[in-house]
């Protein structure tokens, strides 16, 4: 093969890898609101903020109660909404009813623009 279509093949292997690049992203949790291993007051809504723009239809979370002082079952779900926000990246979960004290864990599942589905928990504590 003569040198220029060693080069030119050379160049595009190396823009392919360029331009797919992006497709191996997925979505990282950044933050939340509560943070991670926080106790304080009850939130009106949990936020979790990601490193991609979310596709809402894909997404999603649950909302458990995990222990409370005389709590015989555990983990109990937490009747909530989730939904996306007017950014994109960040995640909203708003319970239904104020959270008593106790300990809560957000089972989350992220699906951004590569379809791929990242899943993780966050766990946090509410005071009286």
């Amino acid at each position: 093969m003569s040198v220029f279509k060693t080069t030119l093949v050379a160049v595009a292997l190396c823009s392919g890898l360029l331009l797919s690049g992006p497709s191996w992203a997925h979505p990282k949790l950044l933050s939340s609101l509560p943070a991670a291993g926080a106790s304080g007051p009850a939130p009106e809504a949990i936020e979790l903020h990601f490193s991609e723009n979310l596709m809402t239809q894909f997404s999603g979370a649950k909302l458990i109660m995990t222990a409370m002082p005389g709590m015989a079952h555990s983990p109990m779900p937490i009747k909530a909404s989730v939904s996306g926000s007017s950014d994109p990246k960040v995640m909203l979960i708003k319970p239904a009813a104020p959270l008593p004290a106790g300990t809560y864990r957000v089972d989350w599942r992220a699906v951004s623009s590569d379809t791929h589905p990242i899943t993780g928990d966050v766990v946090f504590s509410v005071q009286p």
